[in-house]
């Protein structure tokens, strides 16, 4: 029994101009990819391609360099510090009669002198303030690297999202053409159903438009690929015109393990974590450099002196004298006793600011592994009830294409059908990219990503 759906000529005019226009626009979105760059990349070479042409990564670096340096100048304050210098003198003597009674000196109307100067500066004991500061910066070239970690962590991801969302949108154009394919079979069976007068050609249409509605769902697919493929370039360091293909996607379940398991790595691992570790010490150090200033220093100083009255700067006998000296000081700025003591409340408050942030931090991060570890699970129970799905619609599309064939079923019940199948195709393919991102943000939020 055939049932008739009523549908005017104008909106069967529509229908068509719809299915040729919607074509119309495939074909040019799908012809521009031949003129393209093909590339064929794995998740493996993604990820290594991005992290080498990552400009952030390059600027981390420089920062870690940056803080090495800044080491390696703490280091350089415990060398002893040395100077040289030789002055000049000219003096003019207008009035050069001394005059004495008994008598009368004479002296020159001009006179050269010459004084050279070298010294060498050790500080023996300074407070260990010398000390303090190489460990502290020590430590913060620590954090710097820990910074870059947290980068290089953080670009694996964008890549790894970059890449499942591009593999998403293949997949869903994959299905796509094949829809569209099996649309065609059925345009061409209803119309020879047509033509032996078993069917009405509102039934062609209907499924020359169910076909036109899945063209313009490939044509907005496209435009999220070629979207998509820009971004990943960038972020790959590729020429912009590249077409990225995905090689193959990884099996989407992963043996999961307690959520216990996932929040210890998490506490261990988090680069947040261990900064906040190290600048814990550097807050302890910084306490002991402030109540440094409250202790003496003693230090060594030796000096030699080259003095010459003569026009001739350079050494003849008799005419200039080298005295050479070497010294201890010892120092002591007893103010501190009264002017440090606030400073020192303050360094403290800081490194109690310190261990309140780490238990806000520690806090968060159990928070975004449970709620990662959750997503995962869901994830996977997505996939087995979307699996479940596409066999009951398959099931279901395979009858009523039996029952439409020998006339028991409508086009409408016809196209309906495969519409639930295309769509739970679709769904289970972003479902399966899904779940491994969802395992990947479980990973990242443990501080294993790229371990």
């Amino acid at each position: 029994m055939n049932t008739q759906i009523n549908i005017s000529h104008k909106q069967l005019f529509k229908m068509s101009l719809l299915g040729l226009l919607a074509a119309l626009l495939l074909i040019a979105f799908t012809g521009n990819k031949a003129s393209a760059q093909d590339k064929t990349l794995t998740l493996k070479e993604a990820i290594e391609l991005g992290l080498q042409n990552s400009k952030t990564l390059k600027y981390s670096q420089a920062k870690i360099d940056e803080a090495v340096s800044q080491y390696n100048q703490a280091k350089d304050k415990s060398l002893p510090t040395g100077s040289v210098g030789l002055t000049y003198y000219r003096a003019q003597i207008p009035a050069n009669t001394l005059d004495f009674g008994s008598e009368v000196i004479n002296l020159p109307t001009s006179a050269n002198a010459y004084l050279g100067t070298a010294s060498v500066n050790e500080v023996i004991f300074g407070g260990n303030k010398l000390k303090y500061a190489r460990q502290s910066t020590d430590l913060l070239t620590q954090v710097s690297r820990l910074d870059a970690d947290k980068d290089k962590d953080q670009i694996t991801f964008d890549i790894i999202n970059s890449y499942y969302g591009l593999y998403k949108v293949l997949q869903s154009i994959k299905v796509v053409n094949q829809n569209i394919a099996t649309e065609d079979q059925q345009i061409h069976q209803s119309q020879r159903f047509f033509d032996q007068g078993l069917v009405t050609k509102n039934d062609v249409l209907r499924f020359e438009l169910q076909k036109a509605n899945i063209q313009l769902n490939g044509i907005d697919l496209e435009n999220n690929r070629k979207v998509i493929n820009y971004n990943l370039n960038v972020l790959l360091g590729l020429p912009e015109t590249t077409t990225i293909r995905i090689d193959t996607l990884t099996d989407s379940a992963r043996t999961v393990g307690p959520l216990a398991n996932y929040l210890d790595t998490a506490i261990q691992n988090r680069q947040e974590l261990k900064a906040l570790d190290l600048n814990n010490r550097v807050a302890q150090t910084n306490v002991k450099s402030i109540q440094a200033n409250q202790l003496p220093t003693l230090s060594a100083a030796a000096s030699g002196y080259y003095v010459d009255a003569a026009a001739n700067p350079f050494p003849t006998h008799g005419n200039y004298i080298t005295p050479i000296t070497i010294g201890l000081t010892v120092g002591w700025n007893f103010d501190a006793l009264w002017l440090n003591k606030n400073k020192v409340a303050q360094a403290k408050i800081q490194l109690t600011e310190v261990d309140i942030n780490k238990g806000i931090t520690t806090d968060n991060v159990k928070d975004e592994v449970n709620q990662n570890y959750q997503n995962y699970l869901t994830a996977l129970d997505k996939i087995k009830l979307l699996q479940t799905s596409i066999a009951q619609a398959g099931e279901n599309n395979n009858i009523l294409q039996s029952k439409y064939k020998s006339n028991t079923a409508s086009a409408t019940d016809r196209a309906d059908a495969e519409t639930l199948l295309f769509q739970a195709q679709i769904n289970l393919e972003l479902a399966k990219a899904d779940a491994v991102l969802a395992y990947y943000s479980l990973l990242k939020s443990t501080g294993k990503l790229n371990k």
